[in-house]
């Protein structure tokens, strides 16, 4: 069936153009839209296959197998001619006078789209939203993957499609969109600064690692001693000597093996009475028993120094004066 003779046929429509950008005609108003002027046979033919409204149409590319979907303003154009926004063109990689298979389709309505702009200077308006928005008011479908002109104070904006649901190409016509936004093809996340140490706490560091080389050892039995009443020593212990003073004074044996005499008679005069504990090798050797003359001739003058020794006056109760009420 052939409609016109213009090689229309079937139950769709489908039709090869010639395309122009729309400066060809005097319509700037294109380029802020997605749609596009075909001829006066294309409307008559779409007429009588009873299309649903809002036409929308498939735009292919057969040489480079570009894809995209658009609507319809007019139908002014002249025969076999169809002109489209310069924008879809370079989606397209169309020339001028370059051709194109239009064919029309119905797609669902969009309930989410995913922008992304090309410069970070469209997030420098002061509403990019709204102006957004009163732009998709010349748009009657977006596709994904396509690139969208947004024209704003004297400037455009191109800005992708990157995902579209509920499919690649939806109507945006009378619907509730979500939008949301990707970051811009130029955005540089900025360098996150090395966490710098604190110059006190890189200072007390400093200060602490020597401290930590030098601490000394632990040396057991090293202080001095006292007494609980205060009272000085007499004879107080040395320090305790090392264990490598100890290894050098054991006793050497003989040329011939037979243990040195000298050094027997030390370690016997160096051994104690059991149940003394002896802190080093400085202490007194036990004394030899002696005869009860001996002892009796050793405390004698014992007592007789006796008196020459002061002895400090020791606290006595009651000792002071005694006063009356009285007077």
């Amino acid at each position: 069936m052939f409609f016109e003779g213009y090689g229309y046929h079937g139950t769709s429509f489908e039709q090869t153009y010639r395309c122009y950008p729309a400066s060809f005609i005097d319509k700037p108003q294109l380029e802020s839209g997605d749609k596009i002027i075909m001829p006066p046979s294309a409307l008559d033919r779409l007429a009588s296959l009873h299309i649903d409204y809002p036409m929308l149409f498939e735009v292919r590319n057969a040489a480079t197998e570009r894809v995209s979907h658009c609507g319809v303003l007019e139908f002014i154009a002249e025969e076999g001619m169809i002109y489209m926004p310069y924008w879809m063109m370079q989606n397209m990689l169309l020339e001028e006078g370059g051709t194109v298979r239009v064919k029309n389709v119905t797609l669902p309505k969009g309930t989410y789209v995913k922008l992304q702009p090309h410069t970070k200077d469209f997030l420098d308006i002061s509403n990019p939203k709204a102006i957004l928005e009163t732009t998709l008011r010349n748009f009657s479908c977006l596709t994904t993957g396509d690139s969208i002109m947004v024209a704003y104070n004297n400037k455009k904006y191109y800005i992708d499609i990157v995902e579209s649901k509920p499919a690649n190409a939806i109507s945006i016509i009378e619907t509730d969109c979500e939008v949301d936004f990707a970051p811009p093809l130029d955005y540089v996340e900025p360098e996150r600064p090395a966490p710098s140490v604190p110059s006190s706490k890189a200072a007390a560091s400093a200060v602490q690692e020597p401290q930590t080389e030098e601490e000394p050892k632990f040396k057991p039995f090293t202080g001095g001693g006292r007494r609980l009443d205060g009272k000085p020593l007499k004879n107080p212990l040395s320090p305790v000597s090392s264990s490598t003073g100890a290894k050098d004074k054991r006793p050497e044996p003989s040329a011939a093996g037979v243990p040195n005499p000298a050094a027997s008679t030390s370690q016997t005069t160096s051994r104690q009475p059991q149940g003394k504990l002896v802190f080093g090798s400085h202490a007194k050797p036990a004394a030899p028993k002696e005869t009860p003359k001996a002892a009796a001739a050793a405390a004698a003058p014992a007592k007789q120094e006796q008196p020459e020794k002061k002895e400090d006056p020791k606290f006595q109760a009651f000792t002071g004066k005694k006063y009356s009420l009285k007077g």
